[in-house]
């Protein structure tokens, strides 16, 4: 099925499924812990031996020698992979660092060797006993060091560079300027579930269970790494515990699994130790933004400018933290630009919201200092500055912009009136209280997807597509939307989700899943009505599908009745057309936050936050809820604590770990409320519907932010907004 918008009126909108809070019908499976992780398929492969990954012990350099034979005779050793012996291997094309290094290191941690032995504890104690020695080469781990030496990209979509007007004079002429660069530190995707997988052959065929959001990305790219036909490889994922963009790609786990696998002659299951997480995988790269705003006394932008630097292994790609400067707001005169510098750390990559996460973390700080620099309201200012098309392409709009309604219904509903706009006036007891705001803006593309669905003689209807569920509900929205097409009960309905055999999705990431991975159901039902109404003999356009039944022509027959002499098959998929090239896709929202900061202290307490979204049809308000909520958790955790601490000495993430590393706990996070506004936009899909994951997300620890400095007075350009950075600067408790 080609979309080409707008969409007209179609049985979606019935909305009887579609839209309803249903819980999700794969929430039983894992709070009774029957959900199968990647590690956990022992009834398909329950012979299963255990590798543990080697890890280089430097940053930099190459291997010399590798001394592997104490632990070949070590007990339970099957076998020991290295380059040296895994034959020749190829590169997935999402891959920026080899995923088995040597002899050639090019980070700390890349996979050097996996021992497999019979059990677990074998194989790691048999891990201690191999020596490699390594000649290491000076390296590259500082940002700010080797900023200067950053190269402009390539493109790859959009271009790094935009330019329109002229911006430098028009910013020289401006009557109230701001001139502020600010930094991002690099994160972890922090994910409960660690990489793992376990993997079979069966002759020159390989199956790999593992944890993956692309199954089709991971199929392809490991074929290319095993030198394989992409038809000989199997990958499986039905559940995953978290990914955030650290699974997107091809992982060292599924490699050695497979390697291991072939090499001791049986199944192997490979899981990275937390220390392996964060410097093998990947993580969000960190950031130095220098953003220019020009404006009139009146608070209109003329000028505005935005800079972006992050360091990457070479050939890696950018974190495009411009992408909201370019669309959100007004101003004739215009320039961003992406620079990346060359680094020896571990790859920098997607992490929920690439690009918009950490931009908007720096450019709604901007907004703010903007706000009080013009003695304009944050949230005026922001109306003022609203614009209804593409800034850089004005004849591009938006295909729904609903931005002031979201900072209009968020302001009221929080209070905003109420707040002091002179810091560090308001107090509760010891505490200084503070109010922040800022906006939300997140792009909502859509991808091509597939779907397969089967009308059983039952009147049962299963749907089959490698679409994945990290934990956000696809298995339920998926559900609904097969629910609705084919008018039966939600409970009807079989989803099998995360199988390479299955038709290739768009899979979970970059805020396209939902919407894409629904829409190509959408297609496949609307093949698989066509089939029922030509057996039951009545015509499709004047068809209704509900209760179980097909209504038309006066008459009402049983669904099941059109697979009584077999089972029916369908299978479609959705393609997008030049959507982007006729209007905008984007969502946007709104972020208020309350905090309390102890003056002796300089402790930040989050006492309430608000988020209000414009995305589209909401297709699971409950899911959805959950998926905003989680998300201004993560905002907490980027204001306030996250941080992976680089040592530029030795070029690795010293505090490594889920202890070290601190993300937001159930004691941090206070109230929470979310408000969707009734949206439903005809030119994103059939569904109507947009993105919503990594919109509550963006703009948070801008808000959070921004409190603190309406409560302290102490304006922190730094993240994490930690207390050592307050502390010095903090009005003395009175």
């Amino acid at each position: 099925m080609k979309f080409t918008p707008p969409a007209t009126n179609n049985p979606i909108d019935r909305q009887r499924h579609v839209g309803r809070p249903y819980d999700r019908i794969d929430g039983p499976l894992k709070v009774t812990g029957t959900a199968t992780y990647a590690y956990e398929h022992h009834k398909d492969v329950p012979n299963a031996a255990h590798g543990y990954m080697i890890g280089s012990a430097i940053p930099k350099g190459r291997i010399v020698r590798i001394d592997a034979e104490a632990a070949r005779r070590a007990p339970g050793v099957l076998a020991i992979v290295s380059a040296d012996s895994a034959g020749k291997l190829g590169k997935g094309e999402k891959n920026v660092a080899t995923l088995l290094g040597g002899p050639k290191i090019e980070h700390y941690h890349q996979a050097v060797a996996l021992v497999v032995a019979d059990t677990f504890e074998q194989a790691r104690a048999a891990s201690t006993l191999v020596r490699i020695e390594y000649a290491e080469e000076k390296g590259k781990f500082d940002l700010a060091a080797n900023k200067d030496r950053a190269r402009k990209p390539e493109a790859e979509g959009d271009e790094p560079d935009t330019r329109v007007g002229q911006f430098e004079r028009n910013f020289e002429l401006a009557p109230v300027k701001l001139d502020a660069t600010y930094t991002t530190p690099d994160q972890s995707h922090a994910m409960m579930e660690p990489h793992a997988s376990t993997a079979a052959w069966n002759g020159d065929k390989l199956t790999v269970w593992t944890s993956s959001q692309m199954i089709d990305w991971w199929r392809t790219d490991l074929a290319k790494t095993l030198n394989m036909p992409k038809e000989n490889v199997r990958v499986v994922s039905p559940f995953i515990g978290g990914g955030f963009g650290g699974k997107l790609f091809l992982r060292a786990d599924a490699v050695l699994a497979a390697l291991g696998a072939r090499a001791a002659g049986r199944p192997v299951k490979v899981a990275l130790h937390r220390h392996q997480v964060f410097n093998n995988t990947t993580h969000r790269p960190a950031t130095i933004q220098r953003i220019r705003i020009g404006a009139g006394r009146d608070g209109r932008i003329t000028a505005i400018g935005h800079e972006t630097w992050n360091g990457n292994l070479p050939e890696g790609k950018p974190e495009v933290a411009t992408q909201q400067t370019r669309l959100l707001y007004a101003g004739a005169h215009r320039m961003t630009a992406t620079r990346v510098a060359e680094l020896d750390l571990p790859e920098g990559n997607s992490m929920r919201a690439p690009g918009e996460a950490p931009g908007m973390m720096a450019l709604e700080i901007a907004m703010d200092e903007m706000a009080e620099k013009l003695g304009i309201d944050p949230v005026q200012l922001r109306i003022l500055n609203d614009t209804k098309v593409d800034p850089e392409k004005p004849i591009r709009k938006f295909s729904e912009r609903r931005f002031i309604e979201c900072l209009r219904t968020g302001a009221e509903r929080f209070g905003w009136k109420e707040r002091n706009p002179k810091p560090g006036q308001r107090r509760e007891g010891r505490w200084l209280i503070g109010h922040g705001m800022a906006a939300a803006f997140r792009n909502s593309p859509v991808k091509t997807s597939a779907a397969r669905v089967r009308l059983g003689r039952d009147g049962a209807v299963t749907v089959e597509t490698d679409m994945t569920d990290i934990g956000t509900g696809s298995y339920t929205i998926i559900a609904q939307t097969a629910a609705e097409m084919l008018g039966v009960p939600l409970e009807r309905v079989q989803v099998k989700l995360g199988d390479s055999d299955f038709p290739v999705s768009a899979g979970s990431g970059g805020q396209f899943g939902a919407n894409s991975a629904t829409a190509g159901v959408y297609a496949a039902c609307v093949k698989l009505r066509e089939q029922i109404a030509t057996r039951l003999g009545v015509n499709e356009r004047e068809a209704e599908f509900i209760d179980g039944n097909v209504r038309a022509g006066g008459r009402s027959q049983p669904l099941a009745q059109a697979a009584s002499g077999g089972e029916l098959v369908a299978e479609d998929k959705i393609e997008f057309g030049d959507l982007e090239k006729k209007h905008q896709l984007s969502t946007f929202g709104a972020h208020f936050v309350e905090v309390a900061v102890d003056p002796i202290t300089g402790e930040t307490r989050v006492r309430r936050m608000l988020a209000v979204c414009a995305a589209g049809r909401i297709l699971n308000p409950k899911q959805a809820r959950s998926q905003v909520i989680g998300a201004m958790t993560m905002g907490v955790g980027a204001a306030l604590m996250e941080h992976l601490a680089v040592d530029t000495q030795r070029g690795f993430f010293a505090n490594h770990d889920l202890a070290t590393y601190e993300v937001p706990v159930h004691a941090d996070i206070p109230h929470q409320d979310v408000i969707f506004l009734d949206e439903a936009d005809e030119y994103s899909s059939p569904m109507k519907a947009k993105g919503i994951a990594e919109l509550g997300l963006c703009g948070v620890a801008a808000a959070v932010a921004n409190a603190i400095y309406n409560a302290t007075g102490v304006r922190v350009r730094d993240y994490p907004v930690t207390l050592d950075k307050l502390l010095d600067k903090l009005p003395l408790a009175v």
